[in-house]
C-alpha cells in the first residue's frame, strides 16, 4: 500500500548532522533545486546515464530526494536508463507522493516490460491515498495490452468504471486499442458506440482494432455486419478527415499480397487511390509526407510489390526527410523486384551520400542482391561489413546469413555464423542450416541437426519439418524420414501439411516403392493436392510405369482443369504409348533467337533453317561432352 507513513530506511541516508544549518536560506534552496533539474535535463536530453547518476548523488547530498519534481526526473531518468530499481529506490522514500510522481514510475515499468510491478503499483494506488487519474489509465491499458491478458484490462477497466474515468475520450481511446491488441474487436466497438466525445484518434484505434481482427481471421459476424470501408466513410460523414495515421493503417492493407489475382489489382487500386487523397490534401507538400517515414515506406511498399517500384522510387525522392527506414524500402523494393543492380547502387549511395548507417534490417534486404549480383564475395563483404558494425550477431541477419551462405554454396561459412555468431538460436535457425545441409546432398547431417534440435528442447514447425524431410529424400534416408513422420503427430502435435505429405510420396516414388506411395496417399489426413500427384506422376515417369502415370495426370487434371501442361504431359504420355483414340492434339512448340538483329524460328526436329546441319552437329558435341563430364551415382531400387 502506498501510504503516508511508509518511509524506507533510505530515507535517512546521508542526512545532514542536527547542528548543521539546512541549506542556509531557503533562497539557496530554490537555487539547487533549479540547478539539479537543469542538471537532471541535461542528462536525460543527452542520454547520460552518468550524469544521471551524479544529478542523484547531488540531490541526496543536498537533501533534495524529497523534492517532488527533482524525485519525478530521477524516476523518469533511471527507467529510461533501463535501471527500473533505482527508480523504486527513489520512489519508496518520498513522504508524499502525488499522481504524477506514481504515473511516471508506472509508465517507466511498462517501457521496462515490468508488467507485474505495474499491476501492483496501480493496486497500491487504487488502494491507498493517490487515487489514479486519466493518464494513469492510459498508461495501464497500454500496458495491459503489451502483457497480453485480457482479464487484467476487464480488472483495470472496472476500476475506471467505478472511478468514472473511462468516460474521458483519451482513456476511451487507450482502452479500445488494448482490446484490438487482443482481437476483440466487438469490445472495441462497444466502447466506441459509448463514447460521449469522439476524435480522429478514437477512428484511429476502431480502424486498427478492425485491421487487427481481419488479420487474425476474424469474420463478418464479429464487426456486426460492418466492413472496414464502412467506417472509413461514416469517418468522413462525421466530420473527421483521415490523418497520416489513419492513411497509414490503411496502406498496410494495400499490398500486393492478396490471395487472388483480383484481390491484388484491387488492393493496388485502392493504393492509388489514398496516394491521390494524399495529394489533394496536401499531405505530401507540408508536414506529413516529408517527415512521417512510416507513411513514405507504406507507399514505397506498395508500388514495389506490385511491380512499380520506379513510381516507389519517385515517392522516396520526394522525401525531404530520408532516413534508414525509407533508404531500406527503396532497396527492399528493388530487390523484391530483381532490380539487383540497382539496389547495390542504393545501398552505397545510402552511405555516401547522405551518410546513413544501415541497420540489420537494411542488411538483410541487401544479401539477396549481394548474392545475387556479386556472388559469394559479395556477400562476404557484407558479413564482414555487420561484423564492423557489430551487427553480425543480430539473429535475423545471422539467419539470412546462414541462408544465403548455403545458397552459394558456401556450407562451411554458414555453419560458422550458426556455430559462432548465433548465439540465441532460434527454430528459424535450426531451419535454414537443416534445409541448407539438405539441399547439398547432406541428408544425414540434417537429420542429426534435426535431432539434436530436438534435444536442445526447439520445437519444429511445419517448415522444418519438410526440410529435414526433403534431406531425407533427396539423400534416401527412408527410415529417418518415417520415424520423423510418424512422430509428428504422436509427440510434436503437427499435423501433416500437403507439402510434408508430398515430401513423403517424393521419397516412396524415388526409391521404386510406387505401390507403397499410392497407398500413403489414400491413407493421408489431407487432400492430395497437385503437388502430391506431381510427385507421384515424376516418380512414375522416371520408372517407367504407365499405369500409375496415367492415375496421377488425371487426378492433377481433375484438380487442375484450366492447367494446360497436364493435358500435354497425358498428351506425351499417350503418344509415346502409340494411344492416340483419345483425339488429344498437341500444337509443335516454337522457339526463336535474334542474331545480329535477325530472328530465327525453330520447331521440333525442324530441318528447315539453312544451318540445320551445322546447328545439330553443336548439339551433338555438346551432349556427347556432358555425358562424359557427367557421374550418375548407382541407385539401387526395389520394387514392391
Amino acid at each position: 500500500m502506498i501510504t503516508l507513513s511508509k518511509i524506507s530506511p533510505l530515507r535517512n541516508h546521508r542526512r545532514p548532522p542536527k547542528k548543521a544549518p539546512t541549506f542556509h536560506t531557503l533562497g539557496n534552496t530554490a537555487d539547487s533545486s533549479i540547478s539539479l533539474l537543469n542538471l537532471l535535463d541535461l542528462s536525460i536530453e543527452n542520454r547520460s546515464e552518468e550524469l544521471t547518476l551524479q544529478s542523484h548523488a547531488r540531490a541526496q547530498r543536498v537533501g533534495l530526494t524529497q523534492h517532488p519534481l527533482v524525485a519525478q526526473k530521477l524516476i523518469f531518468a533511471f527507467c529510461r536508463f533501463k535501471r527500473p530499481f533505482d527508480a523504486r529506490l527513489v520512489f519508496e522514500p518520498l513522504l508524499v507522493k502525488n499522481a504524477h510522481i506514481c504515473n511516471t514510475l508506472l509508465s517507466g515499468y511498462g517501457k521496462n516490460q515490468l508488467f507485474l510491478e505495474s499491476l501492483e503499483l496501480f493496486r497500491e494506488m487504487c488502494g491507498g491515498c493517490v487515487l489514479p487519474d486519466d493518464f494513469t489509465y492510459s498508461v495501464m491499458f497500454k500496458i495491459v495490452g503489451d502483457l497480453g491478458e485480457v482479464f487484467h484490462g476487464e480488472m483495470v477497466q472496472g476500476m475506471g468504471l467505478k472511478n468514472g474515468v473511462v468516460s474521458d475520450t483519451v482513456v476511451g481511446n487507450s482502452l479500445m486499442s488494448m482490446y484490438g491488441r487482443f482481437g476483440c474487436f466487438d469490445d472495441s466497438l462497444k466502447v466506441f458506440d459509448e463514447m460521449p466525445l469522439r476524435g480522429v484518434a478514437s477512428w484511429n484505434a476502431l480502424i486498427s482494432g478492425y485491421l487487427k481482427a481481419n488479420v487474425d481471421g476474424g469474420n463478418d459476424s464479429l464487426l456486426f455486419g460492418y466492413r472496414l470501408w464502412d467506417y472509413v466513410k461514416a469517418m468522413q460523414n462525421d466530420g473527421f478527415k483521415l490523418d497520416a495515421y489513419t492513411v497509414s493503417s490503411l496502406l498496410s492493407l494495400c499490398g500486393g499480397d492478396g490471395a487472388e489475382v483480383d484481390d491484388c489489382r484491387e488492393n493496388y487500386c485502392r493504393g492509388r487511390e489514398f496516394h491521390s487523397y494524399i495529394i489533394r490534401n496536401g499531405l505530401d507538400s507540408s508536414d506529413v509526407l516529408d517527415s512521417d517515414v512510416h507513411l513514405g515506406c507504406r507507399l514505397i511498399d506498395i508500388y514495389s510489390k506490385n511491380g512499380q517500384v520506379h513510381v516507389g522510387k519517385r515517392v522516396f525522392d520526394r522525401l525531404k526527410l530520408k532516413n534508414v527506414f525509407t533508404w531500406t524500402a527503396v532497396i527492399n523494393g528493388y530487390v523484391r523486384c530483381g532490380e539487383f543492380d540497382e539496389a547495390s547502387v542504393l545501398f552505397r549511395e545510402m552511405q555516401l551520400r547522405d551518410g546513413v548507417g544501415p541497420n540489420k534490417v537494411t542488411l538483410v534486404a541487401i544479401l539477396p542482391a549481394c548474392s545475387s549480383a556479386i556472388g559469394l564475395i559479395g556477400v562476404k563483404q557484407i558479413h564482414g561489413f555487420a561484423t564492423r558494425r557489430e551487427l553480425n550477431q543480430e539473429l535475423s541477419l545471422s539467419n539470412a546469413l546462414i541462408d544465403t551462405y548455403s545458397k552459394c554454396g558456401s556450407l562451411k561459412y554458414a555453419t560458422q555464423v550458426f556455430e559462432h555468431e548465433c548465439i540465441y538460436k532460434d527454430a528459424i535457425s535450426w531451419g535454414t542450416i537443416i534445409c541448407g545441409y539438405g539441399l547439398h546432398g547432406h541428408g544425414q547431417r540434417a537429420v542429426n541437426l534435426f535431432d539434436e534440435m530436438l534435444q536442445r528442447g526447439v520445437k519444429p514447425d511445419q517448415a522444418i519439418v519438410v526440410g529435414v524431410l526433403s534431406a531425407c529424400c533427396i539423400s534416401g534416408l527412408l527410415n529417418d524420414a518415417t520415424r520423423i513422420y510418424d512422430s509428428l503427430t504422436t509427440i510434436h502435435q503437427i499435423k501433416p501439411t500437403v507439402e510434408i505429405c508430398a515430401c513423403m510420396v517424393d521419397m516412396y516414388g524415388r526409391l521404386g516403392k510406387l505401390n507403397r506411395a499410392l497407398e500413403f496417399i489414400k491413407s493421408i489426413p489431407v487432400e492430395p493436392g497437385p503437388s502430391i500427384w506431381g510427385a507421384l506422376s515424376s516418380a512414375s515417369a522416371l520408372h517407367g510405369n504407365i499405369e500409375m502415370q496415367e492415375l496421377a495426370y488425371k487426378s492433377l487434371i481433375k484438380i487442375e482443369p484450366h492447367n494446360c501442361s497436364n493435358y500435354i504431359a497425358l498428351s506425351n504420355l499417350h503418344a509415346a504409348s502409340n494411344r492416340w483414340e483419345r483425339g488429344l492434339k498437341k500444337l509443335p512448340g516454337c522457339s526463336w533467337i535474334s542474331v545480329n538483329s535477325g530472328t530465327h524460328s525453330f520447331f521440333v526436329a525442324d530441318k528447315t533453317h539453312p544451318c540445320s546441319e551445322l546447328i545439330y552437329a553443336t548439339v551433338l558435341r555438346l551432349v556427347s561432352t556432358m555425358k562424359l563430364t557427367f557421374c550418375a551415382p548407382d541407385f539401387v531400387y526395389s520394387s514392391d
